[in-house]
């Protein structure tokens, strides 16, 4: 690829070279931080060479080349699944949603480390988990004294570049050049005990600079890229998530009424998916005005909300848009670019800001027992799906945590609620409502034995509840453990019948 402004900075001009030139500077055994977060800001060319380059080790009998892969979240098919297809990645964190990968994993031939978003930045500022060897970051452009244009996302990209021994940059002309000014890279980050507070108080202040800073010496390559984000179509709303957005919609219409919340609401985060989206076009369409978003991601939904004036701001890392959506982001990137703000995921997911400001916190859920415990990785408690995310950033630390699902999975042979989740990733403490199509439990200031009343009754489908509410009845006739009363022969016996039958009744 010719030369162009794009890269800016004339100490890096020699860096240029192909991506199979820097997939070779890669050795065998390191680990290597790739940018990316839900589909977007992740290298296109370099991963894809590198697995060429493994895949003709392997051919010619030079097997056992690997390296550990860390990215902020989620990447695309051209960077988990072309490493995996080649068994390339020993061990891959934080989050990953490629089905080679999840299918390594839950074989065992890929160690995989599922840690919360907001703490894999502080676990590799301390030394938890070991030197980083390179960072492969794609970035929008080089600036002349080699500070970067982020990409789509920011994740983990400050992190990343800090902590890493080498650099290789991939420069994405297909990234739309104003996308510059619409990120916030903070830099007054510090362990424990130098930390201060981090002064964000609503999610449209600024605090940081618009740029990566990037050692030059540190860069070993620069490799020119074309190529779009991996773009994921939503479906067209279905019955099952417009009744679950109904119902979330009438919850928050009441909160406000009551008092509770604010007539502009507070900041709203929201997970990726179908039923997330239609939850957004329902706040959409409803009577909200100048709402804020505090989140991780900007889907589809979220850019209708800042068209319309539905939602004046939104605070994220990274997007995940549709091929629709991504046409309408550039052909109106004048008119975001002023209401988003892209931050990185140690800020977009942190606790004492999740907590300052207050978010309503929606996710999706697997599982949910009676007692409102959550699974939300593990299938039948063992096979992992992607892994929490920033589900538990926000559900610990909300003002409110909401978790939706459809009631029943696999043509209504799983339940999602279940006498005992086969997995915990969200405690009964940290979870605030449960919904599904068929009702909302609101289980704040309920004590166990009335949350699973309310859960069975409102969220249940209806072929599950008696089976449930039987149970639940000779759990409390047993007269053992009234706090939570469980009968620990059977808490199970619903995953192990569909384990032996494919059916859980």
């Amino acid at each position: 690829m010719a030369d162009t402004p794009r890269i800016a900075c004339s100490a890096l001009q020699s860096k240029i070279m192909t991506a199979a030139e820097a997939a070779e500077l890669i050795p065998a055994g390191a680990t290597v931080g790739m940018s990316g977060f839900t589909g977007a800001g992740y290298p296109k060319a370099v991963p894809g060479a590198l697995a060429e380059r493994i895949k003709k080790l392997n051919e010619s009998g030079q097997t056992g080349f690997r390296i550990n892969v860390w990215t902020g979240a989620s990447t695309a098919p051209e960077l988990d699944g072309e490493l995996a297809k080649v068994d390339g990645i020993n061990m891959r964190l934080p989050f990953q949603t490629d089905p080679i990968c999840r299918e390594k994993i839950n074989n065992g031939e890929m160690d995989y480390i599922d840690y919360h978003l907001s703490e894999v930045s502080q676990y590799a500022w301390s030394g938890f988990l070991g030197k980083m060897n390179i960072a492969v970051i794609e970035a929008t452009a080089i600036r002349e004294d080699g500070s970067l244009v982020p990409s789509s996302s920011i994740g983990n990209n400050k992190t990343w570049i800090e902590q890493a021994d080498h650099i290789i940059i991939e420069v994405n002309h297909k990234q739309p050049a104003k996308l510059e000014g619409m990120h916030d890279v903070y830099y007054g980050t510090a362990l424990p005990p130098h930390r201060k507070p981090i002064m964000i108080t609503k999610p449209a202040d600024r605090i940081g600079e618009k740029y990566l800073a990037c050692p030059i010496e540190k860069v070993i390559a620069v490799v020119e890229t074309n190529a779009a984000d991996r773009n994921s179509p939503f479906k067209p709303t279905d019955e099952v998530s417009k009744r679950i957005a109904d119902h979330i919609i009438n919850f928050l219409k009441d909160e406000i009424e009551i008092g509770r919340l604010p007539p502009e609401m507070l900041p709203i985060q929201s997970g990726v998916g179908n039923i997330p989206n239609a939850v957004l076009e329902g706040l959409n369409d409803g009577p909200f005005k100048n709402l804020t978003s505090f989140t991780e991601v900007i889907q589809d939904g979220m850019l209708k909300m800042l068209k319309s004036g539905t939602l004046a701001v939104a605070s994220a890392t990274s997007f995940s848009l549709s091929p629709e959506g991504i046409k309408e982001f550039e052909d109106n990137i004048d008119l975001y670019r002023e209401k988003i703000i892209l931050r990185q995921q140690d800020l977009s997911n942190h606790p004492e800001l999740i907590r300052r400001l207050g978010v309503i916190a929606m996710n999706g859920l697997l599982e949910a027992d009676i007692y409102g415990n959550v699974n939300s990785t593990h299938v039948m408690g063992t096979r992992m799906m992607n892994g929490i995310g920033g589900s538990g950033d926000f559900a610990r630390n909300g003002y409110l945590s909401i978790f939706v699902s459809p009631a029943t999975a696999k043509g209504g042979d799983i339940s999602a609620i279940v006498p005992m989740v086969s997995h915990v990733d969200h405690t009964e403490h940290d979870v605030k409502v449960i919904v599904t199509e068929h009702g909302l439990a609101d289980l704040r200031g309920l004590s166990p034995r009335k949350r699973a009343m309310e859960i069975i009754n409102k969220c249940a489908d209806p072929a599950y509840r008696p089976a449930l509410m039987s149970y639940f009845e000779r759990a409390c006739a047993s007269g053992r453990g009234m706090h939570t009363p469980h009968l620990l022969g059977e808490a199970l016996s619903w995953h192990q019948r569909y384990e032996e039958t494919g059916k859980m009744l």
